[in-house]
């Protein structure tokens, strides 16, 4: 039986301003990417998030980006790699003390916007964030793109590495994401997202921007928590899994 994870970026908000519906969409993945305050989130955000996602099983993983509150992270950045190091570090640090408060523990790392996309192909910058999660803790998973430099680098320095897939993301015939800059690259269709979900978890295939069929085995399914109607679309991608015979569990 085929077996996936569905991850959500979650605490998105900053002070009295919230993005993510977190306690609805907690009711529907099993896998929480909870800000850890550089992209956005802050103190009583993680620890409400992480109060939520404990009292429903769901597992905690620190999502670490550069330092780009305004850019909600999404801006290139040049960090040097000692400082991106510590500063994965102390992200990570951070939520581990209240998903600890909350019963709980950080079960996983995943990098954010700019920095995800950065640490695909380069080789500095993906072996600073591995460095940092090192710091933090040698046994806890790195969560990212199949084939990235990210995951090659985690897997060397002993951390488990765990694929992840975009359902609502176009991919390029090369399997990386399509740029968000570009037409087309987040797939809004509600019924397509689906089906790409059921794709991706049943067979590891997803039809790229050019129309082939590429591999892109996974044992994580993002869903984008950031976009109107994301609770329902959430529903339907788990219920249409289920439905099928795809069984629905946290990785970590």
């Amino acid at each position: 039986m085929a077996c996936i994870d569905l991850n959500a970026d979650l605490g998105e908000g900053f002070g009295r301003w919230q993005l993510t519906d977190d306690e609805r969409l907690l009711s529907v993945v099993t896998s929480a990417n909870v800000a850890c305050g550089f992209h956005a989130g802050d103190a009583v955000t993680m620890r409400r998030v992480c109060a939520l996602a404990a009292e429903r099983g769901v597992r905690i993983g620190a999502q670490v980006s550069y330092r780009d509150l305004a850019g909600f992270g999404r801006r290139a950045m040049d960090v040097p790699p000692a400082e991106l190091a510590a500063e994965v570090a102390y992200q990570i640090g951070a939520l581990e003390v209240f998903a600890r408060a909350a019963g709980s523990r950080v079960a996983y790392v995943k990098p954010h916007g700019a920095l995800y996309n950065r640490v695909v192909h380069d080789e500095e910058q993906a072996a600073a964030v591995v460095e940092g999660v090192l710091l933090a803790d040698a046994a806890l998973p790195v969560l990212g793109l199949p084939g990235s430099r990210l995951l090659e680098l985690a897997g060397k320095a002993g951390l488990p590495v765990v694929p992840e897939a975009f359902a609502d993301r176009a991919y390029t015939d090369a399997g990386t994401l399509v740029p968000r800059s570009r037409e087309g690259a987040v797939i809004t269709e509600p019924d397509a997202v689906v089906e790409r979900s059921l794709a991706l978890a049943a067979s590891g295939e997803v039809v790229s921007e050019s129309g082939a069929r590429i591999a892109v085995r996974a044992r994580s399914l993002c869903l984008h928590g950031d976009t109107p109607g994301a609770v329902e679309l959430a529903r339907r991608v788990r219920e249409r899994l289920e439905s099928s015979g795809v069984r629905v569990e946290a990785f970590a």
